[in-house]
């Protein structure tokens, strides 16, 4: 069996870890709030489907909303997140420049 080897303290760590400031408070509430919109939908609506009872085409109402309402609803949320972090990503670039053009006439 080969002998294992220790990593020693100055060997470069592999892989980047994330910035920090990645995961501001925006982002960080932003999260929450989709996540608990999926959850509530998905879990929360899905529980009282049962009560849905009016039929929408062959089968009730309560059949779509258990087997499809989760998953719309995820795609939703996922297109949110993806536009706001856009969005928010292109007022941070649009200020990181403006800074920048200030210290470079200042």
């Amino acid at each position: 069996m080969p002998a294992t080897q220790t990593p020693s303290p100055a060997a470069e760590p592999v892989g980047v870890p994330l910035d920090p400031a990645l995961h501001d408070v925006r982002h960080l509430g932003f999260k929450l709030v989709l996540l608990a919109v999926w959850a509530l939908i998905s879990f929360g609506v899905g529980y009282f489907a049962l009560y849905l009872q009016f039929p929408v085409g062959p089968w009730p109402f309560s059949y779509w909303v258990a087997a499809q309402g989760g998953v719309l609803v995820f795609i939703a949320v996922a297109w949110a997140y993806y536009w706001a972090m856009r969005r928010l990503e292109q007022r941070d670039e649009r200020a990181a420049t403006a800074r920048q053009d200030v210290s470079a006439h200042g």
